[in-house]
């Protein structure tokens, strides 16, 4: 049998408040002992070294980021993101849209497996470091449906 591999990886700007929830939920997670198989990093807003890292092919793909969907602050969810790579924006290196990075992959040739996205309702995105009450209380239930994410795949081997 294969052995699958799954890549974390926790995007997002620190210096924007909640927008850092994806880093908190990833240097966490990195510190917590994982599967064979599974690579945990903190991408933050390096969305050419999350490109690159894609390209080593895996079967499993879960962001974490910050993200708006109308729910309470803190609100965690996960969801199979419906990607259209062809109105993707161009890749900037001084921010982080999952939707260039994705594009960027498929210009370079390579594929991506299985794609999720763990999600948190920011609070506030305005310039500051430190997440907001609720997000930061979010980052622990996160990081756990994180690990139930990677169980899953698991056990599907």
């Amino acid at each position: 049998m294969t052995a699958t591999k799954t890549l974390v990886a926790g995007i997002g700007n620190i210096f924007n408040g909640d927008d850092g929830f994806g880093s908190e939920v990833a240097q966490r997670l990195a510190r917590r002992p994982m599967p064979d198989g599974v690579h945990v990093e903190d991408y933050g807003i390096r969305g050419v070294h999350l490109a690159y890292e894609l390209l080593e092919g895996y079967d499993l793909v879960v962001l974490i980021d910050a993200l708006p969907r109308g729910e309470a602050p803190g609100t965690v969810s996960v969801l199979v993101p419906d990607v259209d790579l062809d109105d993707v924006p161009p890749l900037d290196s001084h921010q982080m849209d999952p939707r260039a990075v994705l594009g960027m992959v498929a210009e370079l040739g390579g594929e991506i497996g299985r794609l999720l996205l763990v999600g948190c309702e920011p609070a506030d995105v305005g310039e500051g470091i430190g997440l907001s009450p609720p997000v930061a209380a979010a980052v622990d239930d996160a990081a756990r449906m994180v690990e139930e994410l990677i169980a899953q795949k698991e056990e599907i081997r």
